[in-house]
């Protein structure tokens, strides 16, 4: 008797492409996976607008659903509109008391349009905001896993971040979290599980913890 397929959908983080997976493997012969790309947003679209768009490239019912870092909040918007097997966010935030203070703050000043604007114009500091402060060669993971540079995406994905009001939790959301994220450090984080050393690039350079693990995890009841 053969298994059932588990469709495994995953979503990459903040103007980065499906590479940042490409490590990523499942068993064959119980997974497959589809990789969810950035499409650009409408003028003045929500957050909530952008993810039933984004329905419609989700081809499977009772699918797994991984997002990395703004790819988690999307997916847990996602979830508002399709019915999942599994939700699992990495390197991401379940609600707004998860985000860090200096986003908080960026949100209670406005910050986060002038923010918007310096990421357009400076690549460094789009690859920091991606992938944290302390990645060496920083600009050759932007030019490998980054493909998103559009002015109106990276404004409206940082206020989307930055501005994102969810306050209770999805049940049953499964969380990793690096304890060395330098983006959302995990002293905000309740609830997750914890991995050692992991940066808020972990999808990428933790990759065998992911392979040994995810196929658990999504078992798992």
């Amino acid at each position: 008797m053969t298994k059932e397929i588990i469709h495994v959908y995953l979503m990459p983080g903040m103007a980065a492409s499906p590479k940042i997976f490409e490590n990523i493997q499942l068993p064959e012969n119980q997974f497959k996976i589809y990789y969810l790309e950035w499409i650009l947003p409408l003028k003045n679209e929500s957050i909530s607008d952008y993810a039933l768009r984004m329905t419609k490239y989700i081809l499977h019912e009772n699918i797994v659903l991984l997002g990395v870092s703004f790819g988690g909040v999307l997916v847990q918007e996602i979830c508002k509109h399709v019915v999942v097997r599994k939700l699992i966010i990495v390197s991401s935030v379940k609600s707004m008391d998860e985000l860090p203070k200096k986003m908080i703050l960026a949100k209670a000043t406005m910050a986060y349009k002038l923010l918007s604007t310096q990421l357009v114009s400076n690549v460094e500091l789009l690859a920091k905001y991606a992938f944290g402060s302390n990645i060496k060669k920083r600009l050759e993971l932007y030019k490998k896993y980054l493909s998103v540079n559009d002015s109106g995406y990276l404004s409206w994905a940082v206020k989307e971040m930055v501005c994102w009001d969810q306050k209770i939790c999805f049940q049953n959301i499964v969380h990793i979290h690096g304890d060395n994220d330098a983006v959302f450090p995990i002293e905000n984080i309740s609830n997750c599980i914890s991995i050692k050393g992991g940066t808020h690039i972990m999808i990428i350079n933790k990759y065998k913890w992911f392979n040994e693990n995810l196929p658990n995890i999504i078992l798992e009841n």
